[in-house]
């Protein structure tokens, strides 16, 4: 899907619905401002939702290459946005993604592809951040992955407790990050 050009089914009845959420907000969709609006979140919404069309395992295994290379591999700094799923508000930071490469390496842009496609979902950080793991895990088989997410919630930041400067920091690690000495080796490569 080209999010410029093409959109899902059910374009036009989303964009009806946010008419529909213009007039219960107590606006008039239909005043010069507005009348655009529906069918532009509408788009808006399906170019942010567009990862449940894509296929994150596919990514990694389209660039998988045999390499006898069994070191870390870090791809750190990775800028992503998603939508909140509790309020359907921004959540924004950096990935920062390692693996320790079982025989097979993949293309070090198919690991921020992974990033955008479980972030261009309604996620929790939490569960996106297994899920980053777990799809390179399944996929390459690597001896070890750890997946590091740093984000603003802006349902923090613009209403509930209100707080601007707040950072939220999940992980999740698996076979030779289990290891202590292993996530400090990471932690440290890529705090800055």
């Amino acid at each position: 899907m080209n999010p410029e050009t093409e959109y899902r089914e059910g374009l036009e009845q989303l964009a009806e619905h946010y008419r529909q959420v213009l007039t219960l907000l107590g606006e008039d969709p239909e005043r010069d401002g507005l009348l655009k609006t529906p069918m532009r979140v509408a788009k808006a919404m399906q170019v942010l939702t567009r990862g449940y069309e894509m296929d994150a395992h596919k990514v990694l295994t389209d660039a998988l290459f045999k390499e006898d290379y069994s070191h870390m591999v870090i791809v750190k700094d990775i800028d992503f946005f998603s939508l909140c799923e509790h309020h359907l508000l921004p959540f924004y930071g950096k990935v920062h993604v390692a693996y320790i490469p079982n025989g097979y390496i993949t293309g070090l842009s198919k690991i921020a592809r992974v990033v955008d496609i479980f972030s261009h979902r309604l996620q929790v950080q939490e569960r996106m951040t297994m899920q980053i793991r777990q799809c390179i895990d399944e996929t390459l088989h690597p001896l070890g992955v750890m997946v590091v997410v740093e984000a603003r919630h802006m349902c923090m930041q613009m209403r509930g407790v209100e707080k601007q400067n707040s950072i939220t920091t999940t992980s999740e690690f698996s076979g030779a990050f289990n290891q202590a000495k292993t996530r400090q080796e990471f932690m440290n490569l890529i705090s800055h």
